[in-house]
């Protein structure tokens, strides 16, 4: 059957009123040669057949599930209740997009609302979005904020080199071209050059952002640099892991004036690098250069709880001239999934969650410190990642560990040529123990 709506004298109706004859005559600009090529496609088949193809090329993909996993590096392997994609697969969620009506999509609202809400208790803030693109992008985003408050009078921004590299690339992306400069991260301080990145602060310095914990896995001390930020006028940003901030002080605690990160250790399956979801939560008195989605709770006229998008004055729709960003869908589906496992876990939860990834992690250091040919970086106190220092290149090892089911951690000298032979290690709840002891036991046999 044929899927075009149109009769043939609709479609003879609609060609006669832009004044030509034919279908064919609405190519004429493209050369002959190329307007309707001969296409090697192959014979029809039933859904059914259809069907066999789709699921024999799907069997083919590799899960997380058949590997023991131990790579981090900013994509998180964690346990998701079924109850998560339950119920993001409904109809009414899967499907949904801007709830530009109140009155239609309170359910949507109300979601978004309390996703908000629970991000900004995690991080300490006081308002939160829902959402962007990923944690890269939220970055992004908190130096564009950071620019318009500071109205032209700062154009410095400094990021530690410690933020993850590919982080650091999407802000200088972002922002390439224009007169914000961006210090810190470009060699101008070592990565453990903690005074050193300090001492970059001035009077034209509009934001310090740094890593909690930072790409390698270390515990910075938050507090000193949210100090030293305001000490000169600069607003201080804190790239956090969320489910870190189960175990360690909020950076709300800590001095941030905004929290950036990325959601997917929140209910988001690794999905082969996406989508993901970018969590933005800062102070109040900066919530109207917010980008992206708010929700407010307020009552109707029969005095009944509502919900509805608020502050949108902000938004490249409304008043362009107002934004700040021209950011405007957001990653519903994926706050969604990390209001509901939120939800399900619960406080007590997250914080088991948080717990059993620094457990497991420092019992797979703790084993692979005591094999000769390794060394446990342990200058710094670490959460679920750590570096290792392994006694031949790193691809080669985890290409000797695949053989056996393993997916070892991350080559640290494909962005850091300094680091070649250091490996960043990942342990989180799904690591059970005779998981970590094979692991350590391989890369024994690979590096003797």
């Amino acid at each position: 059957m044929s899927y075009i709506p149109h009769t043939e004298a609709e479609r003879q109706e609609m060609l006669a009123a832009i004044g030509i004859q034919s279908m064919e005559a609405m190519f004429d600009a493209v050369p002959a040669a190329l307007r309707f090529p001969t296409l090697d496609l192959p014979e029809p088949q039933s859904q059914l057949e259809v069907t066999e193809i789709m699921t024999a090329l799907a069997e083919s993909n590799e899960s997380a599930a058949d590997f023991a996993l131990f790579r981090g590096a900013g994509a998180y392997h964690h346990f998701i209740p079924p109850i998560v994609n339950h119920l993001i697969q409904r109809g009414e969620f899967l499907t949904a997009y801007t709830p530009y009506q109140p009155e239609m999509t309170q359910g949507t609202l109300q979601a978004t609302y309390e996703y908000q809400s629970m991000m900004c208790a995690l991080t300490g803030m006081d308002a939160a979005n829902a959402s962007h693109y990923d944690g890269a992008t939220s970055l992004a985003e908190a130096v564009t904020m950071t620019r318009a408050l500071a109205r032209g009078r700062r154009n410095k921004v400094i990021l530690s080199p410690n933020i993850h590299p590919q982080y650091r690339a999407v802000v200088r992306t972002y922002h390439q071209g224009g007169s914000v400069r961006i210090d810190g991260d470009d060699g101008a301080v070592e990565r453990n050059d903690h005074q050193g990145l300090l001492a970059l602060l001035d009077e034209d310095t509009a934001m310090l952002a740094v890593a909690y914990p930072n790409f390698f896995g270390e515990i910075e001390p938050i507090a000193a640099y949210a100090e030293a930020a305001h000490s000169v006028g600069a607003l201080f940003v804190v790239v956090a892991n969320p489910t870190a901030l189960a175990l360690l002080k909020s950076p709300g605690e800590l001095g941030a004036d905004i929290v950036v990160g990325d959601g997917q250790p929140l209910g988001v399956p690794l999905s082969f690098g996406g989508p993901y979801l970018g969590y933005f939560a800062t102070k109040q008195k900066y919530v109207r250069r917010i980008a992206g989605r708010i929700i407010g709770e307020t009552e109707d006229a029969d005095g009944r709880l509502a919900y509805v998008m608020t502050l949108r004055p902000r938004e490249q729709d409304i008043r362009r001239e107002k934004a700040t960003s021209n950011i405007c869908t957001n990653q519903g589906l994926m706050s969604l999934a990390a209001c509901v496992y939120l939800a399900a876990l619960g406080k007590h939860g997250l914080r088991q969650v948080a717990t059993l990834c620094y457990q497991k992690a420092h019992y797979a250091a703790r084993k692979l410190q005591e094999l000769p040919s390794y060394q446990v970086n342990q200058s710094s106190p670490f959460f679920h990642e750590f570096v290792l220092i392994c006694p031949r290149p790193v691809r080669e090892i985890n290409e000797a560990l695949i053989e056996h089911g393993i997916i070892g951690g991350y080559d640290l000298g494909k962005d850091f040529p300094e680091m070649a032979d250091h490996m960043l290690v990942c342990c989180t709840e799904m690591n059970r123990k005779e998981e970590i002891d094979e692991f350590v036991e391989r890369l024994a046999e690979v590096g003797a």
